[in-house]
Order: structure tokens, then sequence, then C-alpha cells
């Protein structure tokens, strides 16, 4: 059964973040699903900073990717394909190096490449409550 939580304000999503990280130690993969303006980058924001990256977090939109630094040295690969043109970007970009590296790699817009997920991703799903703007985000 998914974890089902409920973020009233962005001051609630680091206990998410924590909450997710915990529940998923072995794993490195996450896939963001949600609407334009959903909050995806800001909750990646979050979970950069949980895991005590101190580099500037913000959508790679144009560059298709980011690389930050965890302050343990780890790299962390932040994604996001709302972009992309066609799959063979993905290839060009070597993602299979990126997937298969043991590092994190955070996931937006994953739809657009949901055959080349690999099988142990852990799937995020964002959701606003239009009635008061909340976020429902399950994992």
């Amino acid at each position: 059964m998914p974890d089902k939580v409920i973020c009233k304000n962005i001051n609630g999503l680091h206990e998410v973040s924590v909450k997710l990280l915990t529940k998923y130690p072995s794993r490195k993969i996450f896939a963001f699903y949600g609407e334009l303006g959903a909050g995806k980058t800001t909750f990646i924001k979050t979970i950069c900073k949980s895991l005590r990256v101190a580099d500037i977090v913000n959508s790679p939109t144009f560059a298709i990717i980011n690389v930050y630094e965890a302050s343990d040295g780890e790299n962390i690969y932040h994604f996001d394909f709302y972009r992309l043109k066609s799959i063979e970007e993905v290839f060009d970009i070597g993602y299979e190096d990126y997937f298969y590296s043991g590092s994190y790699c955070f996931i937006e817009w994953p739809e657009k490449i949901e055959n080349l997920l690999p099988d142990h991703a852990i799937k995020v799903y964002i959701e606003v409550d239009k009635s008061d703007g909340s976020r429902i985000i399950k994992f």
C-alpha cells in the first residue's frame, strides 16, 4: 500500500522528504509525477536539502540534467524531461550512466521516458488539492 501524505504548506515538505528517504534507504531512483506547477521541483529541492546539498537546486528544464554534490561528495542527478523532443535525446545524454551509477536520480516528467525507467524506480505522485492548495503526495 503506498504512503499518502497531505502537505498543507511548503514547511511540511521537509518531514515528507525525510519519510520518503527513510522508507527507501537503498533506493536511489525517484520519478516525480504531477501536473505543471504541482511542486515537483520544490519537493526535489527539499529532498536535496535533506541530503545536505549545498548547491543551488533548480529545474534543469532547458539543460535536461543538473548535477549537485551532497556534503559526502556524492553526486545527485536531477532530470527534467518536460521539453524532451525525442527519446534519442535521452540516449544522447547517456541516461544509463546516470540511472545505474548508484547515485540519487530525481526525475521530473518521467512519463516521457516511462519505458526507460529502471524497475526499482520509486514513483512519487504529487497532486494539488484545488480546494485549499495543499499537496497530496503518494509514494
